[in-house]
């Protein structure tokens, strides 16, 4: 997948994230949301100004808008979830327990 798709899906994760219609979006960065479409399809890139008003109103950085690489694989998410627990509080350990095994049953 090419960069600009790439992106454009980046920013409509994000924009559902926070449950955001592309209507709502393009008012919120001042643009059409017809606009907000064709960035998220990859058919259209922008200016430096709408980039930062994207990453306003989806209260991130902009650096996090070409955050492409964030869904990790099985093993590094492993790792990551053993680093956290390890990291925990006793009381944080026991809430996670019982997340887990919500999740899991």
């Amino acid at each position: 997948m090419n960069n600009l798709k790439l992106f454009g899906k980046r920013i409509k994760e994000l924009r559902k994230n926070k449950k955001l219609t592309q209507e709502q979006l393009g008012e919120l960065v001042g643009i059409d949301f017809k606009q907000i479409g064709n960035i998220e399809t990859g058919t259209y890139f922008t200016t430096m100004p709408t980039l930062e008003k994207i990453a306003k109103a989806l209260d991130v950085e902009i650096f996090e808008l070409f955050n492409f690489n964030h869904n990790n694989s099985r093993e590094i998410l492993i790792e990551n979830i053993i680093k956290m627990v390890k990291e925990a509080s006793d009381d944080d350990l026991k809430i996670i327990y019982r997340i887990i095994g919500d999740i899991l049953k």
